[in-house]
């Protein structure tokens, strides 16, 4: 147990963590538990907050409560965003090596304890504890492509023009409230702090209350990689809190990945004070299986594309089109391969399915099991709770066929591992079946032939669609059109909305 420099605040949130990395393997019990949590990470240290309410942290594997948060309200955001304030000035003077060079001792601190991280993630939210794993080495390689996007960020250049010469200058926009979901919360951070501590921005962390446990350890590691104090702040709390975060008035810049609901009240928000935003909302993506594919090269996505983590990731494919022709045969071949992926206690590596992340996620996926069966649809495999697993918020695998792209199952993001295969007649009718979605995230196109499924990929309306793939390179902008979305995170353009762009005429 490591107590430190932040006092009894630091060790009171910290206790189960570091309980946890020094007397138990992977699976077994904490020998200690803490019941409540009393601050915010503000200014460099551990501050006790202003707020007395709490949200408790609930383990979906057991469905027992371990630990819980302070539910922030609007003075500890405003105490928050005034210290990122008082640090800004001096962050953007800092020069863009230093400041890569800041981002990648942050990569080797995190590096250092991902093992740590991964635990604690999976005891929040359920994630199997190999996808945990990989997720969280991500993270640090992450942090080193930022810091070379800031190494050749050109922060002035000159400019001719018909009256003269100029100058373009790119400032940081300023205090940055970074929102962050439970089912990535540590990649899906970096996407957003990495860019905007390149460009020289501060910034406000508010975690979703299932997933803020290893938001603190975040900033502990923050501050041992020296980030400056102010420059990373982080509030726990729900959606009142989120709220004041996003309106505050010193906040000229809103990163937030969530629901297309919550997305949509973000940026009307942002709207009113005329805010940077961007959004990476929900998704409803298809795969599009084209009459030659190999059954056999496809069967691996079910797990890595189109249900990962346990479905609960926004860009999943959970729509499948099938050729007509073949449909019978991809239904069978799908609903085998969700059937072959091992679910259960997600501190188990040989699980690659765990619970959902809450009580209210696990009724909101079996009404959509209850609602397909109503419109028709039949659940081929799946479509209640596992017998065998009765403690914790799981849900069995579920493939739904003589599914219309009508339905609300084909229409809505259940977010759980329940997949629908459509049947369709042609490559036309496929792209229009795609199309047809107020989403627009991720996709997929499958075929043995490149050239033929690229071509039908680029008639795809969405952010990110793969040819036999189910990557996304960091290198590579991410995001989504329609409902799911504006504005791009990851890729060289990535800085983009965390600078302002400023002429200097002169004559």
């Amino acid at each position: 147990m490591r107590i430190g420099r932040f006092g009894r605040s630091w060790r009171t949130v910290f206790v189960p963590v570091y309980t946890c990395r020094q007397s138990r393997a992977v699976g077994q019990e904490h020998t200690s538990m803490i019941t409540e949590t009393e601050s915010h990470y503000i200014g460099g240290g551990f501050r006790v907050a202003h707020s007395a309410a709490r949200i408790p942290v609930i383990n979906p594997a057991t469905e027992e409560p371990f630990a819980s948060v302070v539910d922030g309200d609007a003075a500890d955001i405003d105490a928050a965003v005034r210290a990122a304030d008082a640090a800004a000035e001096r962050w953007a003077a800092t020069a863009p090596a230093e400041r890569a060079e800041h981002l990648r001792r942050l990569a080797d601190a995190y590096e250092a304890r991902v093992d740590e991280i991964a635990e604690l993630v999976t005891r929040q939210n359920g994630t199997p504890i190999s996808l945990s794993r990989a997720m969280q080495q991500q993270v640090p390689l992450n942090y080193r492509y930022f810091a070379s996007l800031a190494e050749s960020m050109v922060e002035e250049e000159p400019l001719k023009t018909s009256v003269g010469d100029a100058i373009l200058q790119r400032q940081p926009v300023g205090v940055v409230g970074a929102i962050t979901p439970w089912n990535g919360p540590q990649p899906l951070l970096a996407w957003k702090i990495g860019p905007a501590l390149a460009a020289g921005c501060t910034a406000v962390i508010k975690p979703a209350p299932e997933t803020s446990l290893d938001a603190f350890l975040f900033a502990e590691i923050a501050a041992d990689a020296g980030i400056p104090a102010g420059v990373l702040n982080v509030v726990t709390g729900g959606r009142e809190t989120g709220s004041a975060l996003v309106e505050h008035p010193l906040v000229r810049k809103v990163a937030f990945t969530g629901s297309t609901v919550a997305g949509k009240a973000i940026a009307a928000a942002c709207g009113q004070d005329l805010k940077r935003v961007t959004l990476e909302l929900g998704g409803k993506s298809a795969a599009i299986l084209l009459e030659d594919v190999d059954l056999d090269a496809f069967k691996p996505f079910v797990a890595s594309a189109c249900s990962p983590n346990t479905g609960q990731i926004c860009r999943s494919l959970t729509r499948v089109l099938a050729p007509r022709s073949r449909y019978d045969e991809v239904v069978d071949a799908v609903s085998a391969a969700m059937s072959e992926i091992p679910m259960g206690d997600p501190t188990d590596p040989g699980n690659l399915f765990g619970p959902l992340v809450s009580e209210r996620q696990r009724d909101r996926v079996e009404s959509y099991l209850e609602l397909g069966r109503q419109e028709g649809a039949k659940a081929v495999i799946g479509g209640g709770r596992p017998s065998a697993l009765p403690r914790g918020f799981y849900v069995e695998p579920t493939v739904f066929r003589d599914v219309t792209n009508d339905m609300r199952i084909a229409r809505d993001e259940i977010f759980g591992p329940v997949l629908v295969v459509i049947p369709y007649e042609d490559e036309e009718e496929a792209i229009a079946i795609a199309n047809d979605s107020e989403y627009g995230l991720g996709g997929g196109v499958f075929s043995p032939d490149r050239e033929r499924a690229t071509a039908v990929a680029r008639r795809v309306v969405t952010g990110t669609i793969g040819v036999n793939s189910a990557s996304f390179p960091m290198e590579a902008p991410f995001g989504g059109v329609k409902n799911s979305g504006m504005g791009r995170e990851l890729g060289p353009s990535s800085l983009d909305p965390y600078l302002e762009l400023k002429t200097i005429f002169r004559s």
